[in-house]
């Protein structure tokens, strides 16, 4: 090939790999990653269990790697420690299924206080370690959508938000985006710039039943 080929191409071509860099670096920086499900990593979630284990293990389903949760009169969860500041990342988004609904209880009841799936944000004081906050967004049994109420064990402290009700369909994944620090000033009613860990659980125990549901795609946006 002549020489003005490559003075032509290799330029363009050094432009092209630049351009493709920073916009790979654009769209990292756009995010913060919580779940890396597809990977078949698992090793930076904790599991702590409150009433027997709910089983925890990363299946294929439809073609993709994902967190399946099944309980049985158990309840124990999966936390992520990783410090998120919402000013710059608003937006949690994620995606969830779950398999079945949980006919009996009153979530605003101890007796009836477990869910199919729930997601949770915890805040930790951390100069106040005695005051710990949480935000739950669970799939609800009686709830309804936008429903806000203190945990039936915690009180105000962790807040119970419906995203979802017996009214959602089983079997089908369902997509999810909020902005954190405005639902957080919402149900703690002060603004809170910083998340400490994100946990995911499926608790069955209280109602003595059964549950099944996955997650995936666990991040935070810039919008």
């Amino acid at each position: 090939m002549s020489k003005t080929y490559y003075a032509i191409v290799l330029p363009f071509l050094a432009v092209v790999l630049v351009m493709q860099s920073s916009l790979a670096s654009a769209a990292s920086a756009a995010r913060h990653q919580v779940s890396d499900f597809d990977s078949g990593r698992l090793a930076e979630w904790k599991e702590k269990s409150f009433a027997g284990k709910t089983d925890y293990q990363l299946v294929r389903l439809e073609g993709e790697q994902v967190l399946q949760a099944s309980s049985l009169a158990s309840a124990s969860g999966l936390f992520k420690e990783s410090s998120i500041n919402l000013k710059k990342y608003p937006y949690l988004n994620w995606r969830w299924r779950t398999e079945n609904r949980i006919e009996s209880g009153d979530e605003r009841k101890k007796s009836g206080d477990d869910y199919v799936a729930r997601l949770y944000l915890v805040i930790n004081h951390k100069y106040f370690f005695w005051k710990s906050l949480a935000l739950s967004y669970v799939w609800a049994n009686r709830a309804k959508k936008g429903e806000i109420w203190n945990n039936a064990f915690a009180g105000d402290a962790v807040k119970m938000f419906a995203l979802r009700s017996a009214e959602d369909a089983t079997g089908t994944w369902v997509s999810e985006k909020r902005n954190v620090y405005e639902d957080l000033k919402l149900a703690f009613g002060e603004a809170i710039s910083t998340i400490d860990a994100v946990a995911i659980m499926t608790d069955t125990d209280n109602s003595s039943s059964k549950a099944k549901a996955y997650y995936a795609d666990i991040f935070f946006s810039v919008d």
